[in-house]
């Protein structure tokens, strides 16, 4: 970390370096488009505004100097915030998130705003209202999503970490299709205060990164209460594994059908693990059947409630020239702001919160949501950590000759349930195969997150971190930069 922070602080400090290296990451990005906006000296004077913590030590800190990128639905003080709406296109952020503001107090330093399905409802980065991003591995191929463009950044080396929002897995499963570690932490554990609501039940902040060690760092500075975020709570590490092999929970799949290279990779996996001297244990978590539907009626609910305040008064472009009743201004500026998919989730959750329709829907998804953690916390009485596939198939063509929406939805079986049971996960890269990244998951009980961590820094002494070929490698001076490794 030492020889990344030189090299950092050089880059953004050293203005001919500087241009040279955003000339190398724009010149990347055309091909990707995983930024909606960059501009690291932006990010640089809100740092020079931002106060050392009291306390602080001397030394040079792992964060110090090191750029990052943001989703765009995580405000930035002075960069926009888009949620990646056409509704929301000329929006200025007049504060940051906690999670910016502690990350900005270690000295990282914010560059850019990452691309994303609009308010994050998406699985592929294609419902953006300013263009879709590309998978850095093969450029017909989507980057996963809603955070496509934060793991798109990061395996192309434009960054060493970004920030993403995992509301049913939209940080770990395209940081799975792009061949990167992506970090979904407890509910609670990361203060949501900056973050846009679409489902505040379910959503939280987390991490994208080449590297284990600053996924961890990075982590570590964004924990703990923020009074600002009554969903937060105080962090207390779950207990130490010490003196006895890590036993990981297998779950039957039982009728889920996993793609052949995906199955491959779920075979390889478990293999690898026994390797290393991991007992597997099979375990039952038979709620999983019902689990995608619940998830989405609790989540379009959600969205319902949170989205209402962008209606072109309060928030959001209002239609130009338009001058009916306040009623017909927000039904035309919703209807020319906002893309297909996020007016059907709001629609859909408007309809199950209605009244004589709540017992049928919505209170039955909770009842359901209930099932989930009960089954999770009796697994994790017998277990210490639980391995999914991520996504059932390995990263799909963009466009018609991919997923349609509904079977993107139905893809999600394996992520979102971390999110129904607000228990951390992690997704690492498992396989290389055709040429494209497959990746898997590891759950934990509640503020696990260090077990999780060590768990992905074993695995990867059998499968290391792929390098993409399209990745940023060459620094402005010619050399190497330091991103390589766990």
């Amino acid at each position: 970390m030492m020889e990344a922070n030189t090299f950092w602080n050089t880059v953004l400090t050293d203005p001919l370096r500087q241009e040279s290296w955003l000339s190398s990451v724009r010149e990347v990005d055309r091909k990707i488009h995983a930024f909606l906006q960059i501009d690291p000296e932006l990010g640089l004077a809100a740092c020079k505004q931002t106060p050392t913590p009291q306390g602080k030590t001397d030394g040079i800190d792992p964060l110090q100097g090191i750029p990052f990128a943001v989703k765009d639905n995580i405000a930035v003080q002075g960069f926009k915030l888009t949620c990646g709406s056409k509704l929301l296109k000329d929006f200025l952020s007049p504060y940051s998130a906690t999670v910016v503001q502690r990350l900005m107090e270690r000295g990282a330093v914010p560059i850019g705003k990452t691309n994303l399905d609009e308010f994050g409802m998406g699985s592929s980065t294609q419902n953006s209202g300013f263009g879709m991003s590309y998978n850095p591995w093969n450029l017909e191929r989507v980057p996963g999503g809603s955070s496509g463009g934060s793991a798109a950044a990061v395996a192309a080396g434009l960054v060493p970490f970004a920030l993403g929002s995992d509301t049913g897995g939209s940080v770990r499963q395209p940081a799975a299709f792009c061949g990167v570690y992506g970090l979904k932490p407890t509910y609670g554990a990361v203060s949501r205060f900056g973050l846009v609501a679409y489902a505040s039940s379910l959503e939280v902040i987390g991490v994208i990164s080449r590297r284990i060690d600053t996924i961890r760092n990075v982590f570590q500075a964004m924990r703990g209460q923020d009074p600002r975020d009554h969903s937060s709570v105080a962090y207390q590490q779950a207990a130490e594994l010490k003196g006895r092999r890590l036993t990981v929970g297998v779950p039957a799949l039982g009728s889920i059908s996993l793609e052949e290279e995906v199955r491959g990779a779920w075979e390889k996996t478990r293999e690898g693990l026994k390797q290393l001297g991991v007992v597997l244990k099979a375990i039952e978590l038979p709620s999983l059947e019902y689990l995608v539907s619940a998830y989405y009626v609790i989540a379009c609910a959600e969205a319902s409630a949170n989205l209402a305040r962008f209606d072109g008064i309060r928030y959001g472009s209002r239609a130009v020239g338009f001058t009916g009743n306040p009623e017909q201004l927000v039904r035309l500026s919703r209807s020319r702001g906002l893309g297909d998919e996020v007016k059907l989730r709001i629609l859909l959750g408007t309809y199950v919160l209605r009244s004589g329709f709540q017992d049928q829907y919505y209170l039955r998804a909770q009842r359901i949501r209930t099932a989930i953690r009960r089954e999770f916390v009796e697994a994790f009485s017998g277990v210490d950590l639980i391995l999914m596939p991520v996504y059932p198939c390995a990263p799909f063509r963009c466009g018609s000759e991919g997923l349609d929406p509904f079977a993107q939805k139905l893809s999600d079986i394996f992520t979102c349930s971390a999110n129904m049971a607000g228990l951390p996960a992690v997704s690492f890269p498992a396989a290389l195969e055709n040429g494209l990244p497959i990746g898997m998951q590891f759950l934990g009980p509640p503020f696990a997150e260090e077990r999780l961590l060590r768990a992905c820094e074993r695995f990867a002494e059998v499968i290391p971190v792929p390098d993409c070929p399209l990745a940023l490698r060459a620094d402005s001076g010619g050399g190497k930069s330091p991103r390589a490794g766990r």
